[in-house]
């Protein structure tokens, strides 16, 4: 479930220790099995079912249940110590396709997990810089 690395994290936590660089984000992104980034925001959490609609002869409605739409994520204001995500991203850009799973876990005050999303074969669709 978690890598090693966000074990050590956790651990460290625990016993008072800072979390430097991630200590000051909400959120902590594992990729693969390791910790690769802290970010103070996260949007994209949601997903839709499609309902297809078809009228029938007698004016009546029927709502079929269709696919399934999830939304893009979006990592904001983050840090990360190795450059796992931006290399990601330049292979992607280069046409090297690899589809990544990854857990996104919700940190509280005191750095110690409160909850964690899952997602499955993401691949990255943007970047964007800091300004400056």
């Amino acid at each position: 479930m978690f890598g090693l690395n966000a074990l050590f994290a956790f651990g460290g936590a625990a016993l008072g220790r800072r979390l430097d660089p991630y200590f000051g984000f909400n959120f902590l992104i594992e990729i693969d099995g390791l910790l690769t980034g802290g970010f103070s925001r996260v949007e994209g959490l949601s997903s839709q079912v499609q309902v297809e609609e078809f009228f029938e002869g007698g004016g009546g409605v029927r709502h079929f249940v269709g696919p399934t739409k999830w939304t893009n994520l979006s990592f904001t204001h983050g840090v990360a110590e190795i450059d796992t995500l931006w290399n990601w991203y330049q292979a992607t850009t280069r046409g090297v396709i690899k589809r990544k799973n990854g857990t996104i876990i919700l940190l509280d005050r005191k750095q110690f997990p409160v909850t964690m999303w899952t997602f499955r074969d993401a691949i990255p669709v943007s970047w964007t810089g800091p300004s400056f």
